[in-house]
């Protein structure tokens, strides 16, 4: 994070976890150059269509609610036009920082966020928190569009598109569900006068 006289800057940050309760944090969290101009919050939900023959229109059934999806570009560039602040300059970039080579970068953002992990037998959950994003997940698509080069064919500058797909720890998930289904044993305390066949009626509708 980088202040200055003129507020805080807040750059956005990727940090990996080894657990699906987010509670093990792995290595310091990825930061980015430049945060992104834009993302894009996709949310789905599915149903199940059931069509009798002749019919013209299908039954739609609630089937899932799909996990959220959050679609971002990350800038690499080592043309040295975007430099690295000095922390103690307040903001200022300093002019003699070395821009890092983008196949480092490339290679260390991989490691973190797409890599299969022997130790889990998956790659890393991540969290994503950038000014009031907080966002639990894992990566499932990345491409890489390498934009310029150098003389000898070195990529000098690149773009990340990335898709996260959000996760939920299977505790939080079910309190937040609350469910209260038909499916389930129900108790009813049976007085005088009902009917067996309106007490399923009124629970099973």
């Amino acid at each position: 994070m980088i202040t200055s006289g003129f507020g805080k800057h807040e750059k956005l940050k990727i940090q990996s976890y080894s657990d699906k309760g987010f509670a093990n944090p792995v290595g310091t969290a990825f930061e980015v150059t430049i945060n992104p101009e834009t993302y894009t919050t996709r949310h789905r939900i599915e149903f199940s269509d059931t069509q009798a023959p002749g019919t013209s229109m299908p039954i739609l059934k609630f089937n899932k609610i799909m996990a959220q999806e959050i679609t971002f570009d990350f800038l690499f560039d080592s043309t040295g036009v975007i430099r690295d602040a000095d922390p103690l300059s307040l903001g200022i970039a300093n002019p003699l920082a070395k821009p890092k080579s983008v196949a480092d970068e490339i290679d260390a953002f991989r490691k973190n966020i797409i890599e299969y992990k022997k130790d889990i037998h998956r790659p890393y959950f991540l969290k994503i928190h950038w000014g009031t994003l907080l966002f639990k997940c894992v990566l499932t698509n990345l491409d890489i569009e390498y934009k310029l080069f150098k003389s000898d064919g070195t990529p000098i500058r690149a773009i990340a598109k990335c898709t996260f797909k959000g996760t939920i720890e299977e505790d939080l998930r079910k309190a937040l569900e609350n469910k209260q289904s038909p499916d389930v044993t129900h108790e009813r305390l049976v007085k005088s006068g009902d009917r067996l066949s309106l007490m399923t009626h009124k629970i099973y509708k």
